[in-house]
């Protein structure tokens, strides 16, 4: 009874952690890439992109996503990754002060 408690929760569990995930890592490649992030609900749009995109070119690579960390570093790979294909299609620079 109690395993099945723990398997009901645990999908909103995975969707927090990957909203904070998302946030760290869009404010961090918005930091990087602009100077400053973007704005709480860019940041977390940003990084849960970057994180699909990040996963995605992982699991290409054959690198294993297993911790937290990890999935920040490839989400913020990603995000980066995301970031630069826009300022390459806007025209913007890549820094703004």
């Amino acid at each position: 009874m109690m395993a099945a408690r723990h398997r009901r929760f645990r999908p909103k569990m995975n969707l927090i952690v990957f909203i904070i995930v998302g946030a760290i890592a869009g404010f961090l490649a918005g930091k990087v890439m602009t100077g400053h992030g973007l704005g709480l609900i860019w940041d977390i749009v940003v990084g849960i992109l970057g994180a699909f995109l990040g996963g995605w070119l992982a699991g290409l690579l054959g690198i294993a996503v297993t911790s937290t960390v990890a999935l920040i570093i490839v989400a913020f790979v990603g995000a980066m990754i995301l970031l630069g294909l826009f300022r390459l299609l806007t025209g913007r620079g890549m820094v703004r002060t």
